[in-house]
């Protein structure tokens, strides 16, 4: 099976699943790859959110409130709220392998999205279709 790119990957990101691969494009030119060695905390419990990440290569561990929540695998993401809010981090994510990510920071996103209502008018469709989506689970 082959590998999926970058731009797939994003694709699958829940709040991007609307999106053009253009539009996905767009959005990859905001991000930059990093690189954390096993061991190291990606993002802390409590701390402001601030960025978005897109696991590409490794594995990381959630941990919340000191329980150890999921592992996150190549393809799989947080953080995605942090780029609209920047709300404090509900989990701390640490890497267990040497991990790399692909990055999109807030300011920068919220910079894009100014410049393209497109994109922004896509976005708050998904954030309106997973909002009735909850209500529906949690109303029947």
């Amino acid at each position: 099976m082959a590998s999926k790119t970058t731009i797939e990957m994003l694709g699958s990101v829940g709040l991007f699943e609307g999106l053009s691969r253009r539009e996905l494009g767009m959005i990859h030119k905001q991000a930059r790859e990093m690189d954390y060695p096993e061991g190291k905390t990606i993002v802390k419990e409590g701390d402001a959110g601030v960025s978005f990440h897109l696991i590409l290569e490794g594995k990381a561990k959630v941990v919340a409130r000191g329980r150890t929540e999921a592992t996150l695998r190549p393809g799989q993401y947080f953080g995605e709220l942090s780029l609209i809010d920047r709300g404090p981090r509900t989990a701390s994510v640490i890497a267990t392998t040497n991990v790399r990510t692909l990055v999109l920071v807030s300011w920068e996103f919220m910079a894009m999205l100014d410049e393209s209502p497109k994109i922004t008018r896509k976005l708050l469709l998904e954030f309106c279709s997973r909002l009735r989506e909850e209500r529906t689970v949690h109303t029947h």
